[in-house]
């Protein structure tokens, strides 16, 4: 799961996490008033998902979560083992858009130096559909903070938890 805490303003849009490159990584960002995720797997196969509707002005969490369906191992090929599931974009806590039969690839996407990038894509873009030009930053708002969640755990709201917590007696 990734989820991006956001102070979102008209017309915001770019890269909120991007992970990896052309030949292989993942990404979400905000163009043309959609949330976006695209997962490039290996450089050989984009597979994107937007919202169905626009990301809000002010606060929020946008987010992205892929659920496991099952492995799938090659054996004597250049493909390398492979997950499939099921992909799901969320706007605070609800679902906007989802693909299934995702598939993605176990292991790094730092094979060529490429890494981890927080508001904008630091080299060779893991999508040529960034809004923009390179290196495709996030503008028009704040980002307050990106989670990576590898837990297993169910996507949630982290504002909305972090406040029912401190409701509590």
């Amino acid at each position: 799961k990734i989820a991006a805490e956001v102070d979102l303003k008209n017309g915001s849009q770019g890269v909120l996490f991007a992970h990896g490159h052309v030949f292989g990584g993942h990404a979400l960002y905000i163009k043309d008033g959609k949330l976006k995720y695209v997962y490039n797997f290996l450089g050989e196969n984009e597979q994107m998902i937007t919202s169905n509707v626009n990301v809000p002005t002010g606060k929020c969490v946008l987010g992205v979560e892929f659920v496991k369906e099952k492995y799938v191992a090659i054996r004597n090929s250049p493909t390398p083992n492979q997950c499939v599931g099921t992909a799901t974009l969320y706007i605070n806590d609800k679902k906007v858009g989802e693909l299934k039969g995702m598939t993605t690839q176990l292991g790094k996407f730092a094979l060529c130096g490429e890494g981890l990038n927080i508001g904008h894509e630091g080299g060779a873009p893991v999508t040529l559909d960034y809004p923009g030009e390179q290196p495709w930053a996030f503008t028009g708002g704040k980002i307050k903070q990106v989670i990576v969640d590898v837990s297993g755990e169910a996507y949630m709201d982290f504002e909305v938890e972090a406040q029912a917590m401190m409701s509590r007696d």
